[in-house]
Order: C-alpha cells, then sequence, then structure tokens
C-alpha cells in the first residue's frame, strides 16, 4: 500500500492557490419597486446570471479573475420589476503547480467557488439594506457553468471538419 510512487513516474507538483486580495469592482442597486409604487402582494421571482472571466497579471503566477452576478427579481404575478442588482467582484489569486493546459478551468471554477460566500454576503447585505428580505443564494455550480460556456463555443465555432 505505497501511497507514493503509484503513478510510477515523476510526482506531481503541489498545487498551491493563495487569494491575496478581493473586492467589489462595480455594485449597482435599483429598487423599482420603490420608484414604481408597485401594489398589492408582492410574489418574487428571482433571476440569477452568471458571467466568469479571468486574466494574466504581470506579476509571475499571478490571475485576477472576475464574476459578474446580474441578478433581476420580479413580481410573479404582473410581472413588474422590484429590484435589479449588478456586481463585479473580482479575486486576485496565485496560484502555482497548475499544469498549464488545466488552467482555464481551474481559474473559472475553482477560484469563483473560493470567492462566492463573500459575494453571496454581499447580496445579501445589499438587498437587505435596499428594502427587501436578504437574498441568500443558493450555490453556484461552477462547472456546469464552465461547461456550457465552452459547449456554446465550440458550436458557435462550428463543426471543425
Amino acid at each position: 500500500m505505497a501511497e507514493n510512487g503509484a503513478t510510477g513516474g515523476a510526482a506531481q507538483p503541489q498545487v498551491q492557490m493563495n487569494v491575496l486580495g478581493q473586492f467589489v469592482r462595480d455594485l449597482s442597486f435599483e429598487n423599482v419597486m420603490s420608484q414604481k409604487g408597485v401594489k398589492g402582494e408582492v410574489q418574487p421571482d428571482i433571476n440569477v446570471q452568471v458571467a466568469l472571466d479571468a486574466k494574466k497579471r504581470t506579476t509571475e503566477n499571478q490571475y485576477e479573475v472576475i464574476t459578474k452576478l446580474t441578478i433581476e427579481s420580479k413580481n410573479k404575478e404582473g410581472s413588474e420589476t422590484l429590484f435589479m442588482l449588478e456586481l463585479e467582484y473580482v479575486g486576485i489569486f496565485n496560484i502555482a503547480g497548475v499544469p498549464e493546459d488545466q488552467m482555464h478551468p481551474f481559474l473559472l471554477i475553482e477560484c469563483p467557488r473560493m470567492l462566492f460566500p463573500f459575494m453571496r454576503r454581499v447580496v445579501s447585505d445589499v438587498t437587505r439594506d435596499g428594502g427587501f428580505p436578504p437574498l441568500n443564494l443558493d450555490n453556484i455550480d461552477f462547472v456546469s457553468i464552465y461547461r456550457n460556456e465552452v459547449a456554446r463555443r465550440q458550436a458557435e465555432a462550428g463543426p471543425a471538419n
């Protein structure tokens, strides 16, 4: 039962990831319900859209990962907009030991997953402070988002015949 040498080749480099910084780059919240005076019983229907981006920084092994959340809440009855929230949240990461061919999925899956609890808190605080019950986002499946984006890009590129 040897743990090392199971692959018989050179040892895999140890993956190291450190969050060097994280911050809100852009935040917008619009309480449409108060502005327009929606009346009657309100039953919110929440739509959350997620966009991801990443780029290499000039310092070696440093990457910037951007997660943009666009959240729209509409009344189920009448479909009036209750509120709109846009959040662009950025994390600066130092990453070492990830093979180059695996870096793209690592940046767009693992990094946003690390930042998600902080984004969730911002959304909760902003919606509460904006006059609504705090919106506690469900976990986001970043693997599914990544796979869907890869499939969409392949479909756009067309068959490679």
